[in-house]
Formats: structure tokens, C-alpha cells, sequence
């Protein structure tokens, strides 16, 4: 704090600067002395690691730790309206002389973010993806295997590390061509050669019905209340030795939820929203069947609902 003089107390005051409306206030009686004042201060803040470094930096991009020169290197374009001719000039012929080792870990990194994007991932997601491919790659041993693939089998890696998965048939959607085989097969080979690197076994994460539930339920267009009890369903279902994956089992769930709703939905339409085929869902609708009266919330349905179910 300052002193100004402040016309209402016709004196010498002790003034406080509101840095957000950029006004001078007077400390005793609340007069605004100047209003929109410039702030003549610098402007950046300060990125660095240790807070004790002095970083006055205020542009460019955030470095990234998994390329050589930190992806803050410095590519010349070519002007507007040239082709071929780039290439033949002074600027052209240093850009490709001094090309940037780093280019298709850059690409693979941009197709990740696209991928992640159209999923709706978070950021760690895409970090975590883009650390396991910078490992696959150091190795140097990928060489002739479908690209596209492997950064799908990242991303699916990285999904289950951050206990937000999802499906092959999911992550095959926005894989740019890559078939639910190519990407199983790159996830082993990813799975195996990081396991050399480290000397032991990589946790993938335990998938569990419960991660799709919230949202499968959001894509067939359920309600709050059938969202909850098919949530608190799938949680009994863990109690019970029922030999499907958590796929199929959260899809026979939400099945029957459906079946006891008043917005019943055909079987086809759960298929389509959860990517899983109806013979599937058949199958492991007649495995929970025997044990449905313990599965299914009580306050959701009765008993006389659960015996009008069609039986298996």
C-alpha cells in the first residue's frame, strides 16, 4: 500500500490497488481515486519446473520432454502460392538439410491427439499414450508394422492404465483403418516388448463391467433412475462366478434394465450401443438369469416384474 491524497478525507490516506478492475481505493473511506488505471508491469508468469528460476518467457508453445529439442525447434514455411520451387531456394534447401529428427514421433503424437479427441479422452490419456510410444520407438524394433495400429494399441494401453477403458471395437473406430485383430496384435507386441525393457510383467489395470456401464447407458438414452439401478446391478453381478467378460455382461445388464422399464428397448439397439453382438448378449442374459432376484435393485423392480421377464 501507498499514500495518495483522497478528496473526501482531505488528507494524506493509505490507498489499496485492485489489480483486477485496476482501481485506486482509499484505505478509510472507499473512494475510488482512480479508476482503469494501466498497469506498466511485466506481463508474463513464470513456467518454469523450480520456482526459484527466473523464466520471463511469454511465447511460444509448452515443451514436451519426449522430443530431442523439447518440440520448441523452429520449421520455416513455404510462402504463400510457391510448389516445387521451395525446395530450390537458400531457405528451402537449410530447412531440408537441417530436418528434424523428431518428425514421426511429431506425427505419431498428432494422430494420438486426433484419436483421443474424437474418443472424448482426457489429457493424461493422450500423455500416457504418447510416453508408451516413445518407449515402443526407442527400441527401434517396430519397424514394418502397421502405424496405425500400434498407436491404437497406445492408446487402448493407456486407457487401461488410467482406469478409463475402452473397447477394441471403441478404439477400432477411430483407428484411421486398423483392423480389432492388427490392434490385438499390436497391443501383445507392445505388452511383451515393454515387459523386456522393464524385466517384469506390465499392469494393464483389471477391466470391470462397472467402467462402460455410465457410458453404454448414455448412448441407448436411459434415464437417471434406470442409469443407477443398472450401476448398483452390475455391482451385484461381481458377486456371482459369471464366466463373460464385463462387456457383455454390462450389455445383459442394461438389457434387462430396459425390459423392466417402461421405455423397453429391442435387443438390436443395445447391440449397436454397446458394440456388442445380440448372440452375446443372449448368452450372458441366460447366465445372469439364474441369479436375477439378487442382482436387480429391489427398489427398481418387483418380483412379480421380474418373473413377467422372458426367460432364456
Amino acid at each position: 500500500m501507498t499514500d495518495a491524497f483522497c478528496s473526501d478525507c482531505k488528507k494524506y490516506t493509505e490507498v489499496v490497488f485492485d489489480h483486477s478492475a485496476g482501481d485506486t481505493v482509499c484505505s478509510e473511506c472507499g473512494l475510488v481515486l482512480e479508476s482503469h488505471s494501466i498497469d506498466e508491469t511485466s506481463e508474463w508468469r513464470t513456467f518454469a519446473n523450480e520456482s526459484n528460476d527466473n523464466d520471463p518467457v511469454r511465447v511460444g508453445g509448452p515443451s514436451n520432454p519426449l522430443l530431442t529439442d523439447g518440440g520448441l525447434s523452429t520449421v520455416i514455411a513455404k510462402p504463400n502460392g510457391t510448389t516445387g520451387e521451395f525446395l530450390t531456394t537458400s531457405l528451402g534447401r537449410w530447412q531440408n538439410r537441417g530436418s528434424n529428427p523428431d518428425r514421426g514421433l511429431i506425427l505419431a503424437f498428432k494422430t494420438i491427439a486426433t484419436m483421443s479427441d474424437r474418443l472424448g479422452l482426457v489429457a493424461t490419456i493422450k500423455d500416457r499414450a504418447n510416453e508408451i510410444y516413445k518407449k515402443v520407438e526407442d527400441q527401434k524394433s517396430s519397424r514394418g508394422r502397421n502405424q496405425d495400429a500400434l498407436l491404437a494399441a497406445c492408446l487402448y494401453i493407456a486407457c487401461r492404465q488410467e482406469d478409463k477403458p475402452r473397447t477394441v471395437k471403441e478404439i477400432c473406430s477411430v483407428a484411421n483403418g486398423a483392423t480389432k485383430k492388427e490392434i490385438g496384435r499390436a497391443k501383445e507386441y507392445i505388452v511383451k516388448q515393454l515387459g523386456l525393457e522393464n524385466g517384469q510383467s506390465v499392469e494393464m489395470g483389471a477391466i470391470h463391467a462397472a467402467d462402460f456401464m455410465r457410458r453404454f447407458c448414455s448412448n441407448v438414452g436411459m434415464n437417471n433412475q434406470a442409469v443407477k439401478a443398472a450401476q448398483e446391478a452390475v455391482q451385484k453381478s461381481e458377486e456371482f462366478d459369471i464366466r463373460r467378460s464385463p462387456i457383455s455382461i454390462a450389455a445383459a445388464v442394461i438389457y434387462i434394465i430396459t425390459q423392466l422399464s417402461d421405455d423397453k428397448k429391442p435387443l438390436r439397439d443395445i447391440s449397436l450401443a454397446t458394440g456388442v453382438a445380440e448372440g452375446t448378449i443372449r448368452n450372458s442374459y441366460k447366465d445372469l438369469y439364474p441369479h436375477i432376484s439378487k442382482i436387480i435393485p429391489s427398489w427398481y423392480a418387483k418380483e412379480e416384474d421380474l418373473k413377467n421377464l422372458c426367460s432364456p
